[in-house]
């Protein structure tokens, strides 16, 4: 069935060296009611978004034109995916036949491939496959039947929009939740919580001030009673057998790869909660 999706929250970034067709796309996408803006090259595109994911702002929608000089629209990808991590929605835009770059696109974190000239008919269907994709994940995560009401979670991120992501996932299932931006924060919560205040702690591996690894080797020597077998689940996007070994020789007990499969990350701590009250 056909959904209508209001996209007047959205925040979209248009990437062209032709601005022209910057200039037209912005108009369009204020005729659908989003606000958006321009750059003429892949490194401002990067910039600006660098820029702005520092001081806590961020676009939703990134728009990039596939050839551009000096960076191309799939370098340009990857370099925006590094920073922003998986929530926000990358479409590379061409007027070339685009299977010959469809996987590469994919591997460089592109959701959706669409065909210049960008008229509002094809935008708003992009827009909708892209909402309505992002929407089945959610509905996804809602048809859990988990029940972890009454447990708490210390979650440890340093980016914040995963960690809304991730919260957000937690809260569904009835958990508490806590949070913390670096592993010294999150050590500094834990050691003075009281025993089994927590159920579980969740760390990001790459984190300023204090990694997850450092963090959970300090978790584990405190004095707290329960310092030793509070279950910690390792978070990163590295899903190498080095990074789980190492992880696992932190102290973690397990190891969830980004973007977090909410499946996963449920099962995953009902095993480590439910499994430890056994």
């Amino acid at each position: 069935k056909k959904q209508n999706f209001n996209f007047s929250h959205l925040k979209t970034l248009v990437v062209d060296d032709d601005v022209a067709v910057c200039e037209s796309a912005v108009v369009t996408l204020h005729e659908m009611g989003i606000k958006a803006e321009w750059v003429d090259s892949g490194r401002k595109a990067v910039d600006r978004i660098r820029e702005c994911w520092a001081r806590g702002a961020y676009y939703d929608m990134v728009l990039i034109d596939w050839k551009m000089p000096e960076m191309d629209g799939i370098e340009t990808a990857r370099q925006i995916r590094r920073i922003v991590g998986p929530d926000v929605t990358i479409i590379i835009m061409t007027a070339y036949d685009w299977s010959s770059i469809e996987h590469e696109a994919k591997l460089a974190g592109v959701n959706l491939l669409m065909s210049k000239p960008m008229f509002k008919s094809s935008l708003v269907s992009a827009f909708s496959r892209a909402l309505g994709e992002k929407e089945e994940q959610e509905q996804e995560a809602a048809g859990f039947d988990f029940d972890f009401s009454g447990k708490r979670v210390l979650l440890v991120e340093d980016n914040a929009i995963n960690t809304e992501v991730a919260a957000l996932l937690l809260t569904d299932q009835g958990f508490a939740v806590d949070t913390a931006e670096n592993g010294l924060r999150a050590l500094e919560i834990f050691s003075k919580s009281e025993p089994g205040y927590y159920d579980a702690i969740l760390m990001d591996i790459r984190m300023p001030i204090m990694d997850g690894l450092s963090a959970t080797v300090n978790i584990r020597h405190l004095s707290n009673p329960d310092a030793r077998d509070i279950p910690i689940i390792a978070m990163t996007a590295n899903a190498f057998d080095d990074d789980i070994e190492k992880s696992r020789a932190a102290g973690m007990n397990a190891h969830l790869a980004k973007p977090i499969e909410p499946e996963r990350l449920y099962q995953t701590l009902y095993d480590f909660i439910f499994g430890k009250e056994e």
